[in-house]
């Protein structure tokens, strides 16, 4: 266990033991998204400033974001909580980018395949931080 949490295979990075919330292999691949779906942006018209660009730039930045407050929370349960935030949030992003290709033909192949895999690195630890509960019969 790791602070609490039981340790999987998205919470290792490199180091012997995760310490931080920049140690999380889940965090930094959130981080990497944000940083592809900024880069997105800026091929987007300047008249999408207030609108799809504004939308992306903060709901992808809230991935990692989110990741990073969960684990700097005390319980699995609040840490799980903000992952499932990040999730929602991943679900959002990946809707804006198949409009941004709809109306601009922008290339979201490999972005989208990147969410597909961050999707699944939360929910499975989600489902990791979750307690064994085993219901006994009487």
């Amino acid at each position: 266990m790791v602070f609490g949490f039981r340790r999987t295979k998205y919470m290792e990075s490199n180091n012997p033991k995760v310490i931080s919330f920049r140690d999380l292999i889940v965090w930094q691949k959130g981080l990497s998204i944000a940083k592809q779906s900024y880069k997105l942006c800026k091929l987007l018209p300047k008249e999408e400033l207030f609108g799809l660009i504004s939308q992306i730039q903060r709901c992808s930045v809230s991935i990692p974001s989110n990741i990073a407050e969960g684990r700097g929370r005390s319980t699995a349960k609040d840490f799980s909580q903000f992952l499932h935030i990040a999730q929602g949030s991943l679900y959002e992003l990946e809707t804006q980018l198949i409009l941004a290709k709809e109306l601009y033909g922008l290339k979201i192949e490999e972005i989208i395949q990147e969410i597909y895999t961050e999707q699944k690195m939360i929910s499975g630890l989600i489902k990791n931080l979750k307690p064994n509960t085993t219901h006994q019969k009487p």
